[in-house]
């Protein structure tokens, strides 16, 4: 038995953001930014022409992904160390790791992980777009992998079996 390996790993596939890394200590990094790039591969055990997986559709939902992502601030709402004090249509406020930030509220996405690091973005973009795109729901599909990466060669993957 064959497997095979198709992947999209595209420059267009990025989004530029601003984040905090928090450290199990109650630590963090200082906020900064990051140009982190988006590349997805799939694991099918079939590859003729009745079982042939459309790009397009996984090209447009990374895509969407990278501009709803763009140019945004990422917090991490389970982060023990994050607390949320106001959140408005003008702005938002919270503490991480005792330290007060107010933030226009357009500029900001929270995301629902405990922390703003490769390795839970990748698990969390890949269960974005496992949701998103509707072709990866087929029995020859076996596996989804989602590789971030903040500089090129540094980065993490989340591999999910879907059979």
């Amino acid at each position: 038995m064959s497997r095979h390996r198709i992947s999209i790993a595209r420059d267009q596939y990025k989004f530029s953001v601003a984040h905090m890394t928090v450290f199990p200590d109650g630590t963090k990094e200082r906020l900064h930014g990051h140009n982190y790039t988006v590349a997805l591969a799939i694991e099918v055990s079939q590859i003729e022409l009745a079982s042939m997986i459309p790009f397009a559709a996984i090209k447009d939902a990374i895509g969407v992904l990278c501009v709803e992502w763009k140019e945004r601030v990422l917090v991490a709402t389970k982060n023990p160390f994050f607390v949320l004090v106001r959140d408005d249509a003008r702005e938002l406020e919270f503490t991480l790791c005792d330290e007060r930030y107010v933030l226009p509220r357009q500029d900001v996405l929270l995301l629902p992980i405990d922390n703003i690091s490769v390795e839970a973005l990748a698990s969390h973009v890949a269960t974005i777009l496992l949701e998103r795109i509707k072709v990866l729901d087929a029995p020859h599909v076996k596996s989804l992998e989602i590789t971030i990466e903040e500089y090129p060669g540094q980065g993490a993957s989340c591999m999910i079996d879907l059979d």
